[in-house]
């Protein structure tokens, strides 16, 4: 496809493709064959490496960029997760991040000229106890500081507002919720297409099937990448595998502090309208939605045991399922459909890491924990910048990869000891 032939859509064009057997629709992107050298190198075609890519591009007038994927593009955990988008955090370093990561959310499919299907349904995070109750009103007061907007319901508002949970629940009742309005969710898959689409419009070569095998560094700095696809050459690389953060790290000779785990999630079958919003489950770590398709979309904690096997454990998927049937009973009829797992690329302080390595020119993007579908604009953003300019981007500034040595650890949920005030 030649550059400025991208479809086009319109209604007219859909009724078209419908009775000529959807055969005439183009590629959204080229397929271009690997050149010898380039400017910027992305290792991975996800999210977090498609917005990179396209903020270099569009903030930074860069163009001699190429995105290697082993795959297919969105083919990881930008399209295996229950696609929420919030911006809640509650510690310094993470709210401003994830706060300016929803600002661009907002104006992401005017940006692109895509529909991501972002909703902003709000989110209920419930709260079942007194002590959670605090916690979720300190939360709310820094989301408000940091800009956002947080609204503290007591449990008549949320009885009200979601009359089909089980709110009088002998052990778990529900006393209220911390409301997220501008939070809710966005078609995954549609995220990673449009930035594809635009980055591939600005000049971007987007290599699928092109694994990265080997990281070429001379003298203390990056020189390029070998590939099963031949060798690429460039003098600024960036990580941005996700899952297999530290397989591609060591390549480079790099020990991250990082584990990668699997988080499941699971999808019925098709309902009518049923949940018009996400709800969190305070004391089960359960969260579910219902998509444009009618399944709800649900899940909850790690497997807590490392592996690279994306497929998950029964005796976790057992525990999501109880969860949910404490927290709404309803449900309890519904079919599953399928199940997924992600694998999650967990730091210590559940943080992620957006930052300069030990090897000059070679970049770090990786750590995202629960985060990381919400943070893909932000990170995209704040990554380019940083591969563009050498310097922090303000909102990730303190995302180092060197905190762990120096104590200055930043607790994602806010709730662990905060080591760098001890």
């Amino acid at each position: 496809m030649e550059m400025g032939t991208a479809m086009r859509f319109s209604a007219l064009e859909i009724i078209k493709q419908g009775l000529i057997g959807n055969t005439g629709w183009r590629p959204h992107w080229r397929s271009p064959q690997p050149k010898s050298e380039y400017d910027i190198l992305i290792i991975g075609g996800g999210g977090h490496g498609l917005a990179t890519a396209y903020y270099l591009a569009r903030e930074h007038g860069l163009s001699n960029i190429a995105v290697l994927e082993k795959g297919y593009l969105g083919g990881g955990n930008v399209g295996r997760n229950t696609t929420i988008v919030r911006a809640n955090y509650g510690m310094p370093g993470n709210s401003e991040f994830y706060s300016h990561s929803l600002k661009l959310w907002e104006g992401l499919e005017q940006e692109l000229n895509y529909n991501a299907m972002m909703s902003q349904r709000g989110i209920y995070n419930l709260f079942h106890s007194d002590g959670q109750r605090d916690a979720y009103a300190r939360r709310g007061n820094t989301m408000i500081t940091q800009g956002d907007d947080a609204e503290l319901l007591d449990r008549d508002a949320v009885r009200k507002r979601l009359p089909y949970l089980d709110h009088d629940n002998a052990r778990f009742p529900v006393l209220g919720a911390l409301y997220h309005g501008r939070g809710g969710t966005a078609r995954h898959d549609a995220v990673a297409w449009g930035f594809a689409r635009s980055a591939d419009q600005r000049g971007v070569d987007l290599i699928q099937t092109c694994e990265v095998t080997g990281i070429d560094i001379d003298k203390g700095r990056v020189t390029g990448v070998q590939t099963t696809r031949g060798a690429i050459r460039a003098k600024t690389v960036g990580i941005v595998v996700a899952g297999r953060s530290s397989q591609v790290a060591a390549m480079a000779g790099l020990r991250l502090p990082i584990e990668s785990h699997i988080l499941q999630a699971f999808v019925t079958e098709g309902l009518k309208p049923c949940i018009d919003t996400v709800v969190t489950f305070g004391m089960g770590h359960f969260y579910i939605s219902q998509s444009d398709k009618g399944g709800l979309v649900f899940g909850g904690d790690l497997d807590f045991y490392a592996s690279y096997a994306a497929r998950g454990n029964l005796p976790m998927a057992e525990h999501v399922m109880e969860a949910g049937m404490a927290l709404m009973p309803m449900i309890g009829q519904a079919r599953v459909l399928r199940s997924w797992g992600g694998i999650m690329d967990m730091t210590p302080d559940g943080s992620p890491i957006i930052d300069k390595t030990p090897i000059e020119g070679l970049y770090l993007n990786a750590g995202w924990c629960y985060g990381g579908f919400k943070a893909v604009p932000g990170s995209g953003y704040s990554f380019a910048h940083l591969l563009a300019t050498g310097t922090h981007h303000a909102p990730a500034a303190r995302f180092r990869l060197d905190r762990f040595a120096r104590g200055d650890v930043i607790d994602e949920e806010a709730t662990g000891s905060q080591h760098n005030l001890h």
